[in-house]
């Protein structure tokens, strides 16, 4: 199954369309999450007291971990997130915080490290820019060290389309060239 984290806001989104673009690439059941469409729960203490509880017992079948289990059981991934302040939109950071679960996403070592439980080979990671992307440890630098490092993904794709919004840009050749970069990449 290809997991497909949809944090576009707009049905227009120019990062949508080339998200759409690498997902008719790949071979595979689509599950898309429509992080618009989510209602996340409040991370307040009670949450987190239930939480913390269902882990400790191993109790992973609760709804609340439903996203965390699609997550793990994925094959391929794909990320959609418009580059936005220097990162990526806040629902796609409170989904991040429902996937990552002790038990299903990772389990921690006897000396303390983080290990990956993900089924996944294949993290992508899809974006567009306003303007320049001067740096990408921003939004993809941060999806990459949560993929390799607590994950257990090792292989991280970004696929980019920046300088949209700078006046006189050739949008459409901006976006078609990025989707050459799909192809030319599977």
């Amino acid at each position: 199954m290809i997991l497909y984290i949809n944090a576009c806001v707009r049905e227009d989104s120019r990062t949508k369309r080339l998200a759409e673009h690498l997902l008719s690439r790949l071979d595979g059941e689509v599950k898309e999450v429509r992080l618009i469409d989510t209602s996340f729960p409040k991370a307040d203490a009670d949450f987190i007291k239930k939480r913390d509880k269902l882990i400790y017992e191993k109790n992973f079948s609760d709804p609340l971990f439903s996203a965390a289990r699609d997550f793990a059981i994925a094959d391929t991934i794909v990320i959609a997130a418009p580059f936005w302040d220097l990162s990526f939109p806040a629902a796609l950071k409170q989904y991040i915080e429902q996937i990552n679960v002790v038990g299903i996403t990772f389990y921690y070592t006897q000396e303390g490290f983080p290990c990956g439980l993900c089924k996944a080979k294949k993290l992508y990671y899809v974006t567009t820019a306003g303007g320049k992307i001067f740096n990408e440890d921003y939004g993809y630098g941060y999806i990459k060290a949560l993929s390799n490092e607590l994950y257990g993904i090792k292989d991280t794709v970004l696929f980019k389309a920046e300088e949209l919004d700078i006046d006189g840009a050739d949008v459409e050749n901006i976006l078609i060239s990025a989707e050459n970069q799909i192809n030319g990449a599977l």
